[in-house]
């Protein structure tokens, strides 16, 4: 049975150790701002088209789904409100996070594996260059930055895909349909959306390079650390959504919540 529990505590050990690292670096020069920007570039520039057709796409199908109930029930003018909870609060972290972390995950772990099969990152350590520093650190710094941002602008695409349907299929106005979107939202709405991608892009950046940076066995090896980092990654996406759900729900119910 102890047999059986060496390899993940071994592994939860040496994450929490590469995290700690990590976070100890963040203050430490240099800082390679060329490889942050490249970071940024690819992670964020480079996962906007996708991200932009999930969110529409998915403000669009709330809006199908919510249409027959809501004009049951008379009550259409609510579309706006729907969409826009849905999406701030749990959508729209939840989907972007998701499609960041099946590009980025992977692609982390798929280069950093192949430096470390082909021992650049050897070369790297040998030469006085902490791999941490100089590979996981941007990624990192990058991820954290992007993916808050990309979050925001995949929910204001959903509430233009959920207005479209709104206007064609059950003839609201803009005003209705975006005064009942603002008014329904509320700050601790928006802390969650903002809040939510951003722990996310840590465990998206860390997973990537913690799996890329323990990569063995050559190119089968990488496909498989490739593997294991997105798989990974959204398990823990939806593990830490429940959590920090809770907590918001939580502190409303205290009262101690954003109003």
């Amino acid at each position: 049975m102890l047999d059986i529990l060496k390899g993940p505590v071994l592994s939860i050990q040496e994450f929490f150790v590469l995290c700690g690292r990590t976070i100890k670096s963040l203050g430490r020069r240099p800082h390679y701002f060329p490889d942050l920007v490249a970071q940024m570039d690819i992670i964020g520039v480079g996962s906007l088209p996708i991200v932009l057709l999930c969110g529409f796409f998915s403000g669009v199908v709330m809006a199908l789904q919510m249409s027959r109930a809501l004009r049951t029930y008379g009550a259409v003018t609510q579309t706006g409100p729907i969409v826009a909870i849905t999406l701030v609060r749990e959508m729209g972290p939840v989907l972007t996070s998701i499609v960041v972390a099946g590009r980025n995950s992977a692609g982390i772990a798929s280069e950093l594996g192949s430096m470390k099969v082909t021992e650049q990152i050897d070369a790297m350590r040998a030469l006085g260059t902490d791999p941490v520093q100089k590979l996981v650190k941007p990624r990192l710094i990058a991820t954290s930055i992007m993916l808050p941002c990309l979050t925001v602008i995949a929910d204001f695409v959903g509430l233009v895909g959920g207005f479209m349907i709104a206007h064609f299929m059950l003839s609201l106005t803009g005003s209705e349909y975006w005064n009942g979107a603002y008014r329904a939202l509320e700050y601790n709405d928006v802390a969650q959306g903002l809040i939510k991608p951003f722990v996310y892009a840590l465990v998206i950046a860390m997973v990537g390079c913690f799996y890329g940076l323990r990569t063995t066995g050559g190119t089968q090896g990488v496909g498989l650390s490739t593997t294991k980092a997105v798989v990974i990654a959204i398990v823990w996406i939806f593990v830490l959504n429940a959590f920090i759900t809770q907590i918001f729900v939580w502190l409303a119910e205290k009262g101690l919540g954003l109003s």
